[in-house]
């Protein structure tokens, strides 16, 4: 019994300390990258489970270095085991959002089925993975898809004017569906009420940077095209 007792003392107290030497090596880390990184934004430095490094959310990346912060590792972290993408994995936990303050009004909303499961997705109209997701979002059911107009102008000049003539349509949900899946312009001249430039703002305020970008109602984000069969899996595992 004593002997028992000793070691969840022992286990407590190398606990503590390891728990101190975290502290102290995370406040070395934050200084130094400071320094070598001048008004860079240091969100987060925390110990991994793997390798003693530490991963560190700079400036909205993910990268990792070691305890004195001498060296700097950038790139994923795959575990081959589990063939797991962990970087892009944490990514998604650290860049999460709150699904309730999701503008869902300023959103395209189409239910399928019974639409139990619910997705918000930032798509871009002439963005052709966008484009590719929605063919596979036909194989899903029992589903609410909101989705924000967010054209990235950079990328595609036109995306911003024929988001607002799908916004004006009379039925925005057949314009959106038209334009697509066939290229079917809206015939009018957006200039209605829309929340264009409002998704715009929001996306560039939740760091959306490419198109499509899934979020789900726990408020993980999933970037880029997503086949049926793994949305069916995520739709599942989030939803649990």
């Amino acid at each position: 019994m004593k002997f028992a007792v000793r070691l969840t003392q022992l286990a407590l107290a190398a606990s503590l300390l390891f728990a101190a030497s975290a502290q102290a090596n995370e406040a070395v880390i934050r200084k130094a990258l400071t320094q070598q990184f001048p008004g860079a934004q240091i969100s987060l430095v925390k110990p991994t489970p793997y390798s003693g490094l530490y991963e560190v959310y700079l400036d909205d990346q993910l990268v990792y270095t070691d305890a004195k912060a001498q060296y700097v590792i950038t790139g994923d972290v795959i575990d081959l085991k589990n063939r797991t993408n962990l970087t892009q994995a944490r990514l998604n936990q650290l860049q999460a959002i709150k699904w309730s303050e999701l503008p869902l009004a300023n959103s395209i909303k189409v239910v399928k089925g019974n639409g139990a499961r619910k997705l918000v997705v930032f798509s871009d109209v002439d963005c052709p993975y966008c484009r590719k997701f929605e063919a596979e979002l036909s194989k899903v059911d029992d589903i609410t898809v909101y989705t924000f107009l967010y054209p990235i102008e950079g990328l595609h000049p036109k995306a911003v004017q024929m988001s607002k003539q799908i916004w004006c349509a009379p039925d925005r949900n057949k314009a959106w569906d038209a334009y697509i899946t066939r290229g079917t312009v809206p015939v009018n001249d957006g200039k209605c009420a829309n929340p264009v430039d409002e998704t715009i703002a929001l996306g560039q305020k939740l760091k959306v940077s490419g198109t499509p970008t899934l979020f789900f109602t726990n408020g993980q984000r999933v970037p880029g095209m997503v086949p049926a069969a793994q949305l069916e899996k995520l739709l599942a595992a989030h939803a649990k």
